[in-house]
């Protein structure tokens, strides 16, 4: 089980700090946060997904992830 964090925006969107999921795939978790949480709908697509720090595509299995941490895009320098 993973324990999704959310950073900025996300965190606004999703209305909370973290919180646990059994996804299988990095896909499936995209998914079932939108369905949870329809808030990230409008900005999941932009945010950058880590899984225990890498980058991974949508297919990556999550069965031993530690953390997977939701990015918005930031600004700043």
């Amino acid at each position: 089980m993973a324990t999704v964090r959310y950073f900025a925006a996300a965190q606004d969107a999703a209305g909370v700090e973290s919180e646990t999921s059994d996804a299988v795939t990095l896909g499936a978790l995209k998914a079932a946060l939108v369905e949870t949480h329809p808030g990230l709908a409008a900005i999941i697509g932009r945010c950058a997904l880590l899984v225990d720090g890498a980058r991974v595509g949508d297919e990556f299995a999550l069965a031993d992830a530690g953390t997977v941490d939701v990015l918005p895009p930031f600004a700043g320098g």
